[in-house]
């Protein structure tokens, strides 16, 4: 990995700036959420430029951690991942998302679904939730979330609506909702751990300390994940070949690395992302 150099440049956006924010119900049950968040395009650390790894293009971003594969027309994106147990006592205040979707690599929409696990001052906070950014989140308070369960989740395409369906595997629960997106590309599908955002200037939230995250089928035995498919191809991340896309989170002050992913398993479908800082 390349050194990050800490001139003048500044970390460039490729969205624009976040006005928005979910509508969360009021006091749900078993969650305190503390501050509104989204869950947001990518955004580009631009000090670092991209550079190839074996078939995979790998660069910085200061709200993603995960693989994203790219091309067009997509219409299916699946994942899998074991909901990970945040140190609220280490990074009290903090907030990480875990999710799969369509759209927000290079775009201004993202078609998602996932969940999240945040602290509440010192306190864990755990939740499922979907989002048609950039229409705010919403709280799926019907698919309660703990620490270790198995969660399966898609985002389709068919006609003119996205479907997402998100699954709580280890307690059978699950909730699927259709809409609309104005402006949807279908460029791209995601496979991603996040800081959310936005504090009241739209800024990112900081990360919690969600120690490691395992994603995809070789985690959690749920087939079928980590796949997508669009005009081309129908299979796993591995499938995609040189259209695979590698995200570590940085700080965008510093450049230090936030989250940072492993390599993908043998099979394509599976990896892990690990916390570094807040």
């Amino acid at each position: 990995m390349l050194s990050k150099s800490l001139g003048s440049l500044f970390a460039l956006a490729i969205v624009p700036a976040l006005a928005q924010v979910p509508n969360l119900p009021a006091s749900p049950q078993n969650v305190s959420v503390v501050t509104p968040r989204q869950h947001a395009p990518r955004r580009v650390y631009g000090l670092v430029p991209e550079r190839v790894e074996g078939n995979v293009t790998v660069s910085d971003s200061t709200n993603w951690s995960g693989y994203a594969v790219t091309g067009s027309s997509f219409t299916t994106a699946k994942g899998s991942w074991t909901v990970p147990t945040v140190n609220c006592t280490k990074t009290p205040n903090t907030y990480a998302a875990f999710w799969v979707g369509i759209d927000g690599w290079t775009s201004t929409t993202v078609e998602q679904t996932g969940t999240d696990s945040d602290c509440d001052g010192k306190s864990p906070s755990y939740y499922a939730w979907y989002e048609f950014y950039p229409n705010p989140s919403e709280l799926i308070s019907s698919v309660a979330v703990a620490p270790g369960d198995q969660m399966s989740a898609s985002v389709t395409y068919s006609g003119t609506e996205f479907t997402i369906t998100i699954t709580n595997e280890t307690t059978g629960k699950s909730y699927s909702k259709s809409g609309k997106v104005s402006g949807a590309k279908r460029s791209s599908a995601e496979w991603i751990a996040e800081a959310p955002c936005c504090t009241n200037s739209g800024g990112i939230l900081p990360l919690a300390d969600f120690g490691t995250v395992d994603l995809g089928d070789d985690h959690t035995g749920i087939s079928g994940t980590n796949d997508a498919t669009d005009s081309s191809v129908s299979g796993p991340i591995g499938d995609f070949g040189s259209a695979i896309q590698e995200a570590i989170m940085v700080n965008g002050s510093t450049g230090a690395d936030e989250a940072v992913p492993s390599a993908l398993s043998s099979d394509g479908t599976s990896f892990t992302v690990a916390w570094d800082s807040e």
